[in-house]
């Protein structure tokens, strides 16, 4: 199936929005990692874990209502954009929004940013990956890109095992320097750099998540992560060996200008020290679900909140439906929808939560729900004998306000 070109969406999407009453399908979007293992919790086929070649690594990662390009080597030409499907022909979403920007993402954003900044992912590797941190919004655009504040959830789900090492490694011991960290990058190729005994681990827990910072350092475990995030690809690994496999000096630097790439004060200056040596790392960045709305037979909780250095930059609810249950729901701004569990309906279209999905196969579990679709207001109804649970993303400022880390342990 061949995707309709950008500038033959506009008949097609018009369709679509009025089929779907401003809510366009999406079909699977995966990404692989040439450095990562995949944890094999991502429902795709077993045989496809490598659909992409083995050269390119295994896909780890699905992308939601994604128009962020992964930054790939060898990359295909829309690897991490988003596909809407609609009378068996694709288009991108990134197409969609250019096209009807206002009534898709709303005015605001729209004035604000002329796309849709944010997205998200699930996560899945099968073990620890690398000690990192992503650039804040100066340093990336050194390097003519944007930042990269994300969020985690841990959804019970998509979590059935734990994979081989359910903790990570977040910040930095308080007392830490510049000057040990330096030290971690002078002995790259001297075997394993130590930066983990900078650090401290912390056991990740299903149904709970973490606010991440740009700048912080952290080396996500192997819980499946529901994982929305600004709109940019950006990083730097700062350990050199993971489970035994060397990390290329390369994967440091891809986002620091090439006249710095041997500047370890410049490299080791893109952290937030204070961020990283916080004593209260966890009271400031953990989260626990808060309950947004709820009626008869229907739950919308809150799962990703906060403010990443003074900003609303995204947000994350989780709404269940029980058996014989329906609710509408009004969100005051766009959002992307993958469904999690069960079966039912939103507005017009049916979702299903696939149990083994092949590469390239169009499923029914995600959905991108307008700006006009979700201020209307959407029925939502569990079509089927079990919960019927889907997580949604939103962009930046959708809410006047949002709970902020710690709420959760006021209720």
């Amino acid at each position: 199936m061949s995707a309709i070109e950008t500038e033959n969406v506009e008949q097609i999407l018009n369709r679509a929005l009025d089929s779907g009453e401003g809510i366009l399908r999406l079909t699977p979007t995966w990404v692989p990692r040439s450095f990562l293992h995949p944890g094999k919790r991502l429902k795709l086929h077993p045989d496809d874990y490598y659909a992409l070649g083995v050269d390119r690594g295994g896909i780890d990662e699905r992308w939601f209502s994604s128009t962020t390009e992964a930054a790939n080597d060898g990359r295909q030409w829309h690897e991490g954009l988003s596909f809407c499907i609609f009378e068996n022909e694709k288009f991108l979403l990134r197409d969609a929004i250019a096209e009807r920007g206002q009534q898709m993402l709303g005015p605001a954003i729209w004035k604000q940013y002329g796309r849709w900044p944010v997205y998200s992912k699930f996560f899945d590797n099968m073990g620890p990956i690398p000690h990192h941190s992503h650039q804040g919004f100066e340093d990336a655009a050194l390097v003519g890109q944007e930042g990269k504040p994300e969020s985690y959830y841990f959804p019970p789900q998509y979590n059935n095992c734990d994979n081989n090492f359910p903790y990570t490694f977040m910040g930095l011991e308080p007392g830490t320097t510049p000057q040990d960290i330096r030290r971690c990058l002078e002995n790259w190729n001297r075997g394993d750099n130590g930066i983990l005994d900078l650090s401290k681990a912390y056991r990740l827990q299903k149904g709970t998540g973490w606010l991440i910072p740009p700048g912080v350092l952290h080396a996500p475990g192997s819980l499946c992560t529901y994982e929305p995030q600004w709109g940019s690809d950006v990083f730097g690994m700062y350990q050199n060996i993971v489970e035994g496999r060397f990390v290329p000096w390369d994967l440091l630097v891809k986002d620091v200008p090439e006249d710095k790439h041997q500047d370890l004060d410049f490299i080791v200056g893109q952290l937030d020290w204070d961020k990283n040596v916080d004593p209260n790392f966890k009271d400031n960045n953990f989260i626990e679900p808060i309950v947004a709305d709820s009626g008869e037979l229907w739950c919308d909780r809150w799962v990703v909140y906060g403010l990443v250095n003074g900003e609303q930059l995204f947000s994350a609810k989780e709404l269940t439906v029980e058996p014989g249950g329906r609710c509408t729901l009004q969100d005051p701004g766009a959002s992307g929808w993958i469904t999690v569990q069960g079966c039912g309906r939103v507005g017009p279209l049916d979702l299903q939560t696939p149990a083994l999905i092949r590469f390239g196969e169009t499923t029914e579990d995600e959905i991108f729900i307008t700006h006009d679709a979700a201020t209307q207001g959407i029925e939502i109804e569990n079509t089927g004998s079990e919960p019927f649970v889907g997580l949604r993303y939103f962009g930046p400022n959708t809410f006047e306000q949002v709970p902020q880390v710690g709420d959760h342990k006021k209720i």
